[in-house]
């Protein structure tokens, strides 16, 4: 047998070195080390716990019969083999580096759970502990097969849905975080389809969670019939919410492909308890290169997109649109800065006239808002109004558009005293529910010194409609006060006359789709015509002005005066302006 600095030996079989002298042998007889206690060499050899002593360089120096009882070697010998070798660290490049750590003294101990052959070509999980002063070190070999088996099937119960067996949210984010790894990518791409079952909570609620969880499970099954051509991975994210990883994607159509399948494959109703239930799905679809992606982006594009799928209609399939997702992320962005605005002073007044069509005197202007965005420039109501309107900041900016319409109208009043302006301010649904507009109104009048009739508040069909209670009291008192009210885009909506009768109405503003059948002498839409006729006749006979809008050419105007509309506004008069083209136009009207 070869000394501890030697090679390994010739020999095909290796039997292992027993420590079996007792413990009246003297030191000098042979051993690991000279002056341990007297029994140390029994309990070595003795010990349940498979063992070796390694020197420095890493060959074995002893073992105990547990040892070579658990890798099967019968009576083959470890003396001079390389433990690292023998244990599967070898190809394990941190695994040596930290053996040879402990061996060299720089590290006391190493612990590592190991996946080791044994003889006969079977394996074993074992943990491997190796500790050591820089001399001789100790190596301990645990079997611990039944607790990594343990360990193994609690994993996949963590990981697994219960239902549908399928994996679970945390196993696919996992696999979805290996799949993003490029390095061992063959196209560097991915593709994600996100679904969401249309009509399972209606079936869930009402034939309740049993017939629910079979009918998820029977939805997997069929997902996975779609998936496994391609080796796709399928999991339940939770609810009724699955996904398909699309690992090494080969481009678009490959995720679009799987996508109609799966779409396909829910289409046949499913039999669940004697019961025959059918649902659909939207699907959010996404497929981009792996490298740069994140599995946080990338189910945020797939959520995104799943919701495009709801809002376009359900039951079918979007695709990530980037140019669709920066519209989404513009709107985000402006929803959260809209108050913050308001306070900083960003938003602007232009001013579009209301012009008389028998003789082309500007009557008013209507003050229109619009945004001066630090980053994405000269917006228009239709960008932000809507906003505004559903996280209440419309208030808030609805104030500040009177008080600053009803200071400049007052500038122009002061200006041309014996032919004054009213100004028409639009007023949102919310600013009356939501505020105390009568006060704001009264306020900004006293404080700007506007006579109330000058002042003309729009509002639309639908914020009149069913008008009552506190509104209803609002437009009451603000009439009472000499306030004008005004109709907008009158036509659109319900249309109902009934409104004008009760309410303090004072002007109809007919809505532009009228006027554009006036667009051509050549081709005029008499229906068109005949309506605009009796509308305009009928508020006459109330007592109602009416205001035509998008007005275009010299034709309209003339048309519109015949019927008898007495203000016209639109681009044949002037684009919105700023208030100083409307001191302009003011003076050069002057006799």
């Amino acid at each position: 047998m070869g000394g501890p600095s030697g090679g390994p030996s010739a020999e095909p079989d290796i039997t292992p070195v027993m420590l079996t002298q007792s413990h009246d042998v003297p030191p000098e007889a042979g051993g690991p080390t000279a002056g341990e206690p007297p029994n140390y060499r029994a309990a070595f050899a003795m010990a349940r716990l498979p063992m070796a002593l390694v020197d420095r360089e890493g060959c074995v120096l002893a073992a105990n019969e547990a040892l070579g009882a658990l890798l099967g070697t019968g009576s083959a010998r470890f003396a001079a083999r390389v433990a690292a070798g023998l244990l599967g660290l070898a190809e394990d490049d941190p695994a040596r580096a930290a053996f040879r750590e402990v061996l060299t003294g720089r590290r006391d101990q190493l612990r590592c759970t190991r996946l080791v052959k044994r003889r006969d070509g079977t394996t074993l999980w074992a943990e491997l502990t190796l500790s050591g002063t820089g001399g001789t070190a100790l190596l301990s070999v645990e079997d611990i097969g039944e607790r990594h088996s343990l360990r193994e099937q609690l994993r996949h119960l963590q990981m697994h849905d219960p239902v549908t067996r399928l994996p679970n949210r945390a196993l696919f984010f996992e696999r979805l975080s290996a799949a993003l790894d490029i390095a061992g990518s063959r196209t560097g791409r991915i593709g994600l389809c996100y679904l969401d079952l249309d009509g399972f909570k209606a079936i869930n609620d009402t034939l309740g969670h049993r017939i629910g969880d079979q009918l998820l499970a029977a939805v997997a099954q069929r997902l996975q019939t779609c998936a496994e051509p391609g080796g796709n991975l399928v999991a339940r994210l939770g609810g009724d919410e699955f996904a398909l990883l699309v690992r090494d994607s080969t481009g678009t159509g490959q995720a679009t492909k799987l996508a109609e399948s799966v779409l396909t494959a829910l289409q046949r109703p499913f039999d669940v308890d004697g019961q025959r239930l059918a649902v659909s799905a939207s699907i959010g679809v996404v497929e981009r290169e792996a490298a740069g992606s994140s599995a946080t982006g990338l189910m945020q594009a797939a959520d995104t997109t799943l919701y495009w799928a709801k809002a376009d209609g359900k039951a079918r399939w979007t695709l990530f649109d980037p140019e669709r997702n920066a519209h989404r992320m513009t709107r985000q962005a402006l929803t959260s800065t809209l108050r913050q605005a308001v306070e900083r002073g960003e938003f602007v007044l232009d001013y579009q006239p209301l012009v008389a069509l028998d003789n082309g005197i500007v009557r008013g202007v209507e003050a229109l808002v619009r945004w001066q965005h630090p980053h994405f420039g000269r917006l228009a109501p239709d960008r932000f109004i809507g906003l505004a309107e559903e996280n209440g900041s419309i208030v808030q900016l609805g104030r500040w558009v009177l008080a600053e319409s009803c200071r400049q109208a007052r500038a122009w009043q002061k200006d041309h005293p014996d032919d004054p302006l009213f100004i028409s301010v639009n007023v949102a649904v919310r600013q009356v529910w939501d505020s105390d507009l009568v006060a704001d109104v009264a306020a900004i009048l006293e404080e700007t010194g506007l006579p109330p009739e000058l002042l003309q508040l729009e509002l639309t069909e639908s914020a009149v409609m069913g008008s009552a209670g506190r509104p209803l009291q609002a437009l009451h008192a603000l009439s009472e006060m000499g306030v004008r009210i005004a109709i907008d885009d009158f036509g659109t909506g319900y249309s109902n006359l009934a409104y004008m009768s009760r309410l303090p109405v004072s002007a109809l503003k007919l809505d532009g789709s009228f006027v554009q059948g006036f667009r051509s002498a050549e081709h005029p839409n008499p229906a068109d015509e005949t309506i605009v006729e009796a509308l305009v006749e009928l508020a006459h006979r109330l007592g109602l002005t009416v205001t035509a809008e998008c007005v275009e050419n010299a034709e309209q105007a003339e048309r519109l005066r015949r019927i008898g509309c007495d203000t016209g506004q639109g681009w044949h008069y002037s684009r919105p302006v700023a208030p100083d083209s409307i001191s302009a136009l003011l003076a050069a009207q002057r006799p």
